[in-house]
């Protein structure tokens, strides 16, 4: 039952402020859950993206998720660039196979002048066989030369000048080691190998015309057999024979080494 004291004005308004103290509180936690539930909301999407891949996963099922492809570089073939009769993959390998081509061609051409002119060069009415019938011979005609140079020096022979075409002779019989139509500075040159008086005798012809060669590498000749013909081929300036003994491996003066060996 209600008494006048409970509807005092002091006691109505202690009631009120009870009221409110209990209010207040409730409010703050209010505010703090939906700050809470909105910071939630805001991090627990990052974190789901951040969040490490199952271990369990292969790289195979990651590719096969994203549904892309990828080409292993071990696994691809580079393919082959053609220019003309070239097959290579690089600049440097299409040069370099140029190169090789066009230097075999050059040998080829140069061996098929070379075998060709010793055919077809006219030797005219000179003897295939020069005078005498010692097992040395002079490798020019008696007085149709000049010697204007000997061993000395740098030069390593006699340099015996003659017109052009003068048929040159073995000086030695033996085996040709050298044939070529370019033989170092000595231009087109012959060289055999011979045995004289049972010592190992090296004889060489040089500066002789293109074309003009007689024996050929592994052809064995014999002294006084025309091998070729003077010209002024290689390091040369006029039409002359350079001429070259070795006597076992030791060079020596031709022009004296001849007149006490020739017959």
């Amino acid at each position: 039952m209600t008494t006048s004291e409970d509807r005092s004005p002091a006691r109505r308004g202690a009631a009120r402020m009870d009221a409110r103290k209990v209010v207040k509180p409730l409010r703050s936690i209010a505010i703090f859950g939906a700050v809470g539930a909105l910071v939630a909301a805001v991090a627990l999407p990052a974190y789901a993206a951040s969040k490490p891949a199952d271990a369990s996963a292969t790289v195979q099922q990651l590719a096969a998720v994203d549904a892309q492809s990828l080409v292993v570089a071990s696994q691809t073939t580079a393919a082959p660039v053609d220019r003309g009769t070239f097959s290579a993959t690089t600049p440097e390998e299409i040069e370099k196979k140029k190169a090789e081509e066009a230097a075999a061609a050059r040998a080829a051409a140069l061996a098929s002048t070379a075998s060709a002119g010793s055919r077809s060069f006219d030797i005219g009415n000179y003897a295939l066989v020069s005078p005498g019938s010692g097992e040395v011979r002079y490798p020019l005609p008696l007085g149709s030369y000049k010697v204007t140079r000997t061993l000395g020096g740098a030069h390593n022979g006699a340099d015996m000048v003659s017109p052009q075409g003068t048929p040159i002779y073995a000086a030695t019989a033996g085996v040709v080691r050298v044939s070529s139509e370019s033989y170092y500075g000595y231009g087109v040159g012959v060289v055999i190998d011979g045995v004289v008086g049972g010592q190992r005798v090296e004889t060489t012809y040089g500066h002789m015309t293109y074309g003009s060669r007689q024996v050929q590498v592994g052809e064995s000749v014999a002294a006084g057999q025309l091998i070729g013909f003077v010209g002024s081929t290689g390091r040369s300036t006029a039409n002359h024979l350079h001429f070259e003994v070795k006597v076992s491996g030791g060079l020596v003066e031709p022009i004296a080494w001849l007149s006490a060996n020739a017959g």
